[in-house]
């Protein structure tokens, strides 16, 4: 749904009309808040049933630390996708910089992905975002993503 202010508010129905991602590696639950060639704002919701804490780790699930980076980069993927419109298809992570991982992130949390556009030339875009629980942040990144 977009309102009269440009900005974008997805549930799972629609987040899927926009990523080619699928269960088990659809990492976004929900957008929040987005203005196309700005922000997006999202979350994930991690739950024990989650494929990937079965063995990360047993007995003390804990999200990998890619995946929240994966779900920053699903995030900026929408927001790439809205603000190009139909010359994109989507946008595929092509490299991730200055990334650093500050808390785990467990079963019940729920992971807040905030990503900006830095720049956005022709076919890249280049992000910075950031996933944190409850106001502290888990990780920080500046990443990179070309139109596909």
């Amino acid at each position: 749904m977009v309102d009269s202010e440009k900005r974008v508010f997805m549930d799972i129905t629609e987040i899927q009309k926009q990523v080619p991602h699928r269960y088990p590696i659809l990492l976004i639950d929900r957008i929040l808040d987005l203005k196309p060639g700005e922000f997006v704002h999202g979350q994930k919701a991690v739950s024990a049933m989650d494929p990937f804490l079965q063995g990360h780790f047993p007995g003390n699930p804990v999200m990998p630390g890619v995946l929240m980076i994966e779900a920053m980069a699903q995030a900026s993927a929408i927001l790439g996708k809205v603000t190009k419109g139909e010359e994109c298809d989507t946008c595929l992570l092509t490299e991730v910089t200055e990334s650093r991982f500050r808390r785990i992130v467990v079963p019940g949390d729920i992971l807040d992905l905030r990503v900006k556009v830095l720049k956005n030339r022709k076919d890249f875009f280049w992000f910075e975002g950031e996933a944190s629980v409850d106001g502290d942040i888990a990780v920080i990144a500046k990443f990179t993503a070309k139109l596909a």
